[in-house]
């Protein structure tokens, strides 16, 4: 009879007891991914994976140590119990491990309402090879496209199964299927190229080949012709599909590792106001059909929705159990773990309040600036905030967009800048990470 997930957490406990451990934690996970590449309406490359992994964490004490492996025989768990047990006891000791308490577990959750699994079969590879096929061949079909440096389409779907020493035993799933393309216009040293696709939960809502490979292609023509633009400190408006990255850099501040080692450019930032007052960054673990949410966290805590930042202010830190303990605090929830290390805090789906302004209308408010549709490498000083990333885009004058840009770098202050944002209203809903476009003002380009 073969293993079930929960099977095999339950084994891994049982395991870790026999061998004398004091309390222990169990993650088992099962994976199936297919994708396909192809490249001048030819399959090019098709890969396919699937198997399960296991993962044991032992306490003895304040010392813990963490086992994996891909084989899930009997034999093998006894030996990973017998290892991990035998790696905790010369662990260093750290009073902020431990299991959640019993009353801080997830007692009651509904994995449907989350709606995380297609239900319809696997596509097979001949469907996923038809996408990326008619992705390419829309996007050649366009005239000033020169050539389609890639074409591809996946699927995935995952389970995992957590269960905890101390009672805590509760698993899901979530399926993904994607379709993407990457158009190029140009030849020799004036080639340009962009891309564009979609991945969803359901195929039932994944946009049409034949629209991503167009996209593609007017991405891409949009650029022919890129020169570098003046130098100086302008407005810069970052586009929707790279305006996260701003989250980004936010949440990693405010990561309670970061805050536990005291490197973080928001370590002071709490109860303070680090966005403008009118927005708000919101996490919910709970939205439905979103590639992250969960009912439970990585510890078997329970997850739920949470104002990160409240009209501007800095509300808290994204806590696991233990960055919560050196800190005296309480955990958020935010727990995330594989089957190879302990937990460590981690963000989900985030929202942030769109504005009621077009990205259009933004463009013509900022009069001269930078419009950023690619950044390019990032030199972030995780303790000063300062920040310099490579950028490509469109030069806007007057409130009009006048021409491609590329080889330019911006360059500021994240604490600064972020207290300056004036959002847009293009979010797209259904993506984990939901930021409109962003106008930061006062950055400084170096250009020509």
């Amino acid at each position: 009879m073969t293993d079930t997930l929960e099977t095999l957490t339950a084994a891994l406990l049982d395991a870790a007891k026999a061998a004398g451990a004091d309390a222990a934690d169990a993650i088992a996970v099962d994976g199936t991914s297919v994708s396909i590449d192809v490249l001048n309406g030819a399959l090019e490359h098709a890969e396919r994976s699937e198997g399960t992994d296991i993962g044991l964490r032992v306490l003895i004490g304040q010392r813990q140590a963490c086992v994996s492996a891909s084989d899930t025989s009997r034999e093998t768990i006894t030996t990973m119990a017998e290892r991990a047990v035998a790696m905790a006891q010369v662990a260093p000791e750290d009073d902020s491990i431990g299991l959640a308490s019993p009353d801080q577990l997830a007692q009651n959750w509904d994995v449907a309402a989350l709606d995380m699994f297609d239900p319809a079969p696997e596509p097979d590879p001949a469907t996923l090879q038809d996408f990326a096929q008619r992705a390419e061949a829309t996007a050649l079909a366009v005239d000033g496209i020169t050539q389609v440096e890639s074409a591809s389409a996946g699927y995935g779907q995952r389970q995992m199964h957590l269960a905890t020493s101390n009672g805590f035993s509760g698993g899901y799933k979530r399926s993904s299927i994607h379709t993407s393309c990457v158009a190029i216009t140009g030849t020799g040293a004036d080639m340009e190229r962009d891309y564009y696709g979609d991945g969803r939960i359901y195929a039932s809502d994944l946009e049409s080949p034949e629209h991503i490979g167009a996209m593609a292609a007017k991405r891409t023509l949009e650029r022919a012709g890129s020169r570098q633009p003046p130098s100086g400190a302008f407005p810069v408006l970052y586009d929707e599909r790279i305006a996260s990255s701003l989250m980004a850099h936010l949440l990693a501040a405010i990561n309670g590792s970061a805050i536990v080692r005291g490197s973080s450019w928001l370590r002071d930032a709490m109860g303070k106001q680090i966005l403008p007052a009118t927005l708000s960054l919101i996490e919910d673990p709970h939205r439905p059909r979103t590639g992250s949410s969960r009912p439970f966290d990585g510890e078997g805590l329970p997850t739920a929705r949470r104002a990160i930042i409240d009209d501007g202010t800095l509300t808290g830190w994204t806590l696991d159990l233990a960055t919560a303990r050196k800190l005296g605090l309480q955990s958020t929830a935010n727990a995330a773990r594989g089957t190879s290390a302990p937990p460590s805090p981690s963000t989900g789906n985030i929202t942030l309040t769109q504005g009621d302004k077009s990205r259009a209308d933004l463009i013509r408010d900022m009069g001269t600036g930078l419009l950023v549709t690619s950044l390019i490498g990032s030199t972030i000083n995780p303790t000063t905030g300062d920040y310099s990333r490579g950028a490509a885009g469109f030069w806007v004058e007057g409130g009009e967009i006048r021409y491609p840009v590329n080889e330019c770098t911006i360059a500021g202050n994240l604490r600064d800048m972020l207290l300056t944002l004036t959002p847009a209203n293009d979010a797209r809903t259904h993506l984990s990470r939901v930021v409109p476009s962003l106008l930061v003002e006062g950055l400084i380009i170096a250009g020509k």
